[in-house]
Parts: structure tokens; sequence; C-alpha cells
């Protein structure tokens, strides 16, 4: 700044106008283009902090939505086992198998099994909710996290529904069948009659659907998880 005041001094003493013009007007220049580098840096700063901000959420939502997947396949698992009982226990009534009480007993204390998520929170609406919306620019994923939301509810309906049939339905349907200290079938012609059996075929298409939705949260999370991987490539 010195050497520019200099400069000007000794321009004015020299009395050359034009001179003092042209190096008045470099100096404008001077300054404007240095006030533009200082903005451009800015803007660079801020954007490549909006972009760690961006690929750090991904790598989180990477993890979460592995470990929603875990919980969901144990929710299979468990689902599976007890269909796959319940469907015996079916074939065996209308079989009118009656030498396979004891195992029947066995399976009818599990009717009152059932598997539950019961996801928490909303990754979508926490997205909205913080603002955080704004630094995923990937609209695919968000959208995507929108269904897989759409699904966890689902879920969350489905695995109610089962409650609520099994408390409402079957532990007062159980109650004077089976004699729950050693599983011991109080009243066999009870048990093999059709309303026993509706009951649990109605279980089973409960179960069904559960099954259909869980297979449908984990393909949505396969889903994200392949368009973050390919996302985070590019960043």
């Amino acid at each position: 700044m010195k050497l520019f005041r200099k400069i000007r001094q000794t321009l004015i003493k020299e009395g050359n106008l034009k001179k003092y013009l042209s190096y008045a007007l470099g100096e404008i220049l001077l300054v404007m283009i240095g006030i533009s580098l200082a903005f451009q840096v800015n803007n660079w700063n801020d954007n490549r902090m909006k972009k760690n901000a961006e690929i750090r959420y991904y790598e989180n939502l990477k993890d979460q939505i592995a470990d929603d997947k875990n919980l969901v396949l144990q929710q299979v698992n468990f689902n599976n086992r007890y269909k796959a009982e319940y469907t015996y226990a079916l074939r065996i009534l209308e079989t009118n198998n009656r030498n396979r009480m004891d195992t029947l007993g066995r399976i009818v204390l599990n009717l009152t099994q059932y598997s539950d998520f019961d996801r928490q929170g909303n990754i979508y609406e926490t997205l909205i909710n913080s603002g955080e919306i704004k630094l995923l620019r990937n609209y695919e994923i968000v959208n995507s996290i929108r269904t897989l939301e759409e699904k966890y509810l689902y879920i969350n309906r489905m695995e109610n529904i089962h409650y609520d049939v099994m408390m409402n339905y079957v532990a007062s349907g159980i109650m004077p069948l089976i004699r729950f200290s050693d599983g011991k079938i109080q009243q066999p012609d009870r048990l093999f009659s059709y309303e026993f059996q509706n009951m649990i075929l109605t279980l089973l298409d409960v179960m069904e659907e559960k099954d259909k939705v869980y297979h449908q949260a984990m393909n949505e999370i396969d889903h994200i998880t392949h368009l973050i991987h390919k996302e985070l490539k590019t960043k």
C-alpha cells in the first residue's frame, strides 16, 4: 500500500494527469480483482465444507440403514421360524392326525410369539426438521429414504395388527385348550375344529404379509446403499 501511495504522489507532483488516471484505473481494477478472488476463495471453502458434511451424512446414513437391515433380518428369521411351525400345525389339524397331540401342544404354546421390529424415529422427517436435507444433492437418495420410511411404517402397522390378533383372538382362543404348565391339550375336539384352523390361517396371512414387507425394506436398503456407494465415488 505504501508503494501505491508513493506512486500516486509522484504522478501528482509530475502533473501527468493521463498517467495518473491510467494508474488510478489500474489500482481500482487490482482492488476489484482482489475482492473477487476473496469471494471465490470464500465460496470454495464454503462448498468444500458443505461437500464434507454431505459425505459424512451419507456415510452415517449408510451405517444406520446397515444396522436397520440387520434388525429386519432378525425379524425375518424369527417370523419364518414360527410361520413354519404354524404351517406344520395346520397340516396336522387338516389331516386330523391326533397322534401328534404333543407336538400340537408345543406349537399352540408358541402361537403368541410375534416378530417386532418396532422401528423408532424417522430418517426423512429428521432430515427435513434439521435442515440437513439441503446438504443432500442426490435427490434419488432422498426419495429412496422417503420410500424406505414408508416401508418401515407399513412394517409397524403389520406388527400392530399381529399384536392385536394375538391379544384379542389367539390368547383367548388357546386359554381353554391347553394347560400352560406342561403343554397338555385339554380339549382335542375344539383344537381340531375349523374355528381353530381359521385362527392359525389368520396368523399365517398376517405373518406372510410381514415377511413380504420385511424383504421390501431390505431391498430398499440395498438400493440406497448402492446409490450411496456410487455417490461417494464421485466425491
